[in-house]
């Protein structure tokens, strides 16, 4: 079986190999390979501390939850605490997705409810919540390498929740923004 569709498929491959025919080629289709692109890592020091106090976050804070040490990665994940935010106003904590995924794939995750589309300071993005996590709230826009996603949640359901996690989330991404790839 395996010698007649190697077989079948070198006889398509020489096929295409002879004559040569006048006018355009057709359309191509490229198929997108999530596992393949290398992503941006805000985890290891492509955002340096200054950029990350000039948007309200606490660098002594990060925690890896995503970032393989080695080879490519469909995900690269750290989160950081406001500065701050430690005891003031429920222990949020800010996370920085950076993945090869697009919006189209996150508008069609099940898991998710789409709150919304917006903007980020030009890109197209959208908000959206995890249907088990409604305390929390993404901000994900458009990036070449898939997109960017900036959530906002709460470490423990113990102690104050103060403000709109969709709202922060969308400062922290306008913010976080122009110091991340196009």
């Amino acid at each position: 079986m395996r010698a007649v569709v190697c077989g079948a498929v070198g006889a398509a491959v020489l096929a295409g190999c002879g004559e040569s025919t006048e006018g355009s080629a057709g359309p191509t289709t490229t198929v997108r390979d999530p596992d393949t692109i290398e992503v941006f890592n805000p985890c290891r020091g492509a955002l340096s501390d200054e950029v990350l106090r000039s948007v309200g976050l606490d660098p002594a804070t990060k925690n890896i939850t995503t970032d393989p040490p080695t080879g490519v990665s469909a995900w690269r994940v750290c989160n950081w605490a406001p500065i701050g935010d430690q005891t003031s106003t429920g222990r949020r904590r800010v996370a920085l997705f950076s993945t090869s995924f697009t919006l189209d794939e996150a508008r069609k995750k099940e898991s998710l409810t789409i709150l919304g589309e917006t903007r980020v300071n030009g890109r197209p993005g959208l908000i959206s919540q995890e249907r088990n996590d409604p305390d929390g709230c993404y901000v994900s826009f458009d990036a070449q390498q898939g997109m960017f996603e900036v959530k906002v949640g709460w470490l423990s359901t113990e102690g104050p929740r103060v403000g709109n996690t969709c709202e922060m989330a969308a400062g922290y991404a306008a913010a976080l923004e122009p110091h991340l790839p196009k």
